[in-house]
């Protein structure tokens, strides 16, 4: 598949979609929306594919909406035909939750792990993409703003939602209210990130922790996972205890849970098949 805002490649079981707009710092624009979405399509379909890595090409992993597109609805003084879809694509998997199926919140339908290795520049909406994914590793070269305050904007796209529950509601607050700049080893500090890995190390480290979950755990036991962190978002405990007990009972049956034993008896490599 041809892609005009991204690059794609798969290597030892890891899809690395990569922002390719290096020459605006991976701007976000239509172009570069619908590309991510069949990338993710693509990878999630790839039965040799169990890990994702979303990162930015060049300096940048992505410096928001491009400005082009904002100044449009400026032009056009935010009438109704300039205002960006509210309905979004088609949704990614009709059978997550409805909460999954809008414009930008599909990455929790992907039913693969997603690392945003975020490698440079990480602002507004592409702030959001990257908190969407599973996790995020930064490199110490990585500086985070959410923007919207100062572009005369809102808490876009459920970043009110995303943000408090890594960072706490006050953090959350400054960080909107501000959208002042963070640097990499802040963002550790408050949670925004899992870890920062050196500038000159940052893509072998992501792709090491990467190949690890590709290689040594069940795709299935990731798979089932995801789902359950992210629906627990939505649930009591008591609700999240119930449905894990309904799970455990398909993973008893399942090829993984089996292979899962054989390989810690048999003291060898585990051979998963996602099943």
């Amino acid at each position: 598949m041809e892609y005009e805002d991204i690059l794609y490649r798969v290597v030892d079981g890891v899809a690395v979609v990569t922002l390719n707009r290096p020459d605006r710092l991976n701007a976000w624009r239509g172009e570069m929306e619908r590309d991510v979405r069949a990338a993710m399509r693509v990878a999630s379909d790839d039965n040799q594919v169990r890990v994702i890595i979303l990162t930015g090409a060049g300096r940048g992993f992505c410096a928001g909406a491009d400005m082009n597109g904002l100044q449009s609805v400026v032009d056009s003084q935010g009438g109704p035909a300039a205002s960006p879809s509210r309905s979004g694509p088609s949704v990614f998997d009709p059978d997550s939750r409805e909460d999954f199926k809008r414009q930008y919140s599909f990455f929790p339908a992907v039913p693969k792990p997603i690392i945003a290795a975020i490698n440079g520049p990480c602002a507004g909406l592409g702030m959001i993409m990257a908190l969407y994914a599973d996790m995020r590793f930064a490199s110490d070269a990585a500086v985070f703003t959410t923007a919207f305050s100062k572009r005369g904007l809102i808490a876009e796209h459920g970043i009110s939602w995303l943000l408090p529950r890594l960072v706490g509601m006050a953090n959350a607050a400054d960080l909107l209210f501000s959208a002042r700049t963070v640097r990499a080893a802040e963002a550790l500090s408050l949670g925004l990130v899992s870890r920062v890995i050196p500038q000159a190390e940052f893509e072998d480290g992501v792709m090491e922790y990467a190949r690890m979950l590709a290689g040594q755990v069940s795709p299935r036991s990731l798979r089932e996972m995801k789902r359950e962190i992210w629906n627990a978002q939505f649930q009591t405990l008591a609700e999240a205890i119930d449905a894990a007990n309904l799970d455990m009972e398909g993973s008893f049956r399942s090829d993984d849970f089996r292979e899962g034993v054989a390989h810690f008896v048999e003291k060898r490599a585990p051979n998963f098949s996602g099943t």
